[in-house]
């Protein structure tokens, strides 16, 4: 294992931003994490699974799982029931940029043909997605996409749907454990109460935010740890 990791923030698509990023990660001594939600709004989304893709495979990287995989997953295997819900997060843009960037009206709308032409064109996707681990622990560092339920006595006791999806219940409670919690998903805007700022957010108790907004206007960051801390900070922004 290498001695430090280079950690991406949400992306969202913004395939042009987190290419920028990109050059500033040491492939040979700094190992690359993506805390999820690559895909939904944003530029490319398309284009962004790819890369990532490529680079678990090729590289090493590690990317968690997001709650945009999460929805992107339900949708594919069951579009019907979950298209709705998916749309409502910007999932509209993933489709149309997997299937060749195809305007659809939404009197046209087929979410189930959609999802068939999606599995039929890239079957290693949904593959991919369903591996994606929910979090990744170094040391006493936690990555994980959303966070842990820092109400139960044990943060491992935390539900799936916890790591992927929970905002209250981790970033407003005290970090009672014994690991340095690096985590996205909630903009750091709003946790700074600021929505103007969107700098990393930093508890003081251990708590990291690193989702900048950035398919909002806001940020990309990328951070290096080493068994210390935080040893270096690069930040495109939109």
């Amino acid at each position: 294992m290498k001695n430090e990791f280079f950690v991406v923030g949400d992306i969202h698509g913004e395939i042009t931003l987190v290419k920028k990023l990109l050059e500033h990660w040491n492939s040979q001594t700094q190992q690359l994490l993506f805390l999820g939600d690559l895909g939904d709004r944003g530029e490319n989304p398309k284009e962004c699974f790819e890369l990532v893709q490529n680079l678990v495979q090729t590289e090493g990287a590690i990317c968690l799982k997001g709650n945009h995989e999460d929805m992107l997953i339900n949708y594919l295997e069951n579009p019907e029931r979950h298209y709705a819900n998916y749309l409502l997060n910007g999932g509209i843009k993933t489709i149309q940029t997997f299937l060749a960037g195809k305007e659809m009206d939404k009197a046209d709308d087929n979410p189930e043909g959609w999802a068939k032409s999606i599995k039929a064109y890239y079957p290693k996707l949904l593959p991919f997605l369903k591996e994606l681990p929910l979090y990744y622990e170094w040391g006493n560092y936690l990555f994980v996409h959303a966070g842990v339920n820092l109400m139960k006595s044990n943060w491992q006791d935390s539900d799936e749907q916890d790591f992927v999806w929970i905002r209250e219940g981790f970033f407003d409670q005290p970090n009672n454990t014994d690991k340095i919690i690096v985590f996205g998903h909630t903009v750091t805007s709003m946790l700074h109460k600021n929505r103007k700022d969107t700098s990393i957010w930093d508890s003081g108790d251990g708590k990291i935010g690193l989702d900048g907004g950035a398919v909002y206007g806001g940020t990309l960051h990328g951070v290096v740890f080493d068994k210390e801390g935080m040893k270096e900070h690069f930040s495109i922004p939109k």
